[in-house]
């Protein structure tokens, strides 16, 4: 099985979401592709950190900021 998408690197951690904190919100930086060196914001579920590197399945997606009550 092949890695389909495309790389991004983590560059920010910005904060927790969810109904119990399971989602996390981050910054990454596009590494590859038509768009590579733009940053988006997308949700990640699991143990995260700067530096990281995720595979982005869709580049064109990207999450809403979070708004504090």
């Amino acid at each position: 099985m092949g890695e389909e998408g495309t790389p991004a690197e983590v560059v920010q951690v910005v904060k927790r979401t969810g109904v119990h904190g399971e989602v996390i919100q981050v910054l990454c930086k596009i590494l590859e592709g038509p768009e590579a060196g733009r940053v988006k914001r997308r949700n990640v579920k699991g143990n995260i950190q700067k530096g990281d590197v995720v595979i982005l399945l869709s580049t064109e997606r990207e999450a809403k900021e979070i708004k504090s009550r």
